[in-house]
């Protein structure tokens, strides 16, 4: 029996409750609360999760992390941004 809509579930509901945090950062342009170890962490065993999805072949994996991945890189970005655009305000 193929379990494979178990995975598409799970993949989706974890992909989508990210998007919600990308949102407000985006909207906000403040992401202090978000740490860098968090991220990198996290993007960490994102990609490694899509690396074991790839040698898998294991679709709902490769789909749901590559997706994160880019929602996470976007936060990583914003902090990036945002974190410098604040420390140039401050410092005028």
């Amino acid at each position: 029996m193929n379990f494979a809509y178990i995975g598409y579930a799970a993949g989706l509901l974890t992909t989508l409750s990210f998007v919600p945090q990308v949102m407000k950062v985006f909207r906000s342009r403040h992401c202090d609360d978000l740490s860098w170890a968090w991220l990198i962490a996290f993007q960490t065993g994102l990609s490694l999760w899509f690396i074991y999805g790839v040698i898998l072949t294991n679709w709902p994996m490769i789909l749901s992390n590559g997706v994160t991945m880019s929602l996470c890189f976007v936060l990583m970005a914003m902090k990036a941004r945002f974190g410098a655009a604040k420390s140039r305000s401050v410092a005028r």
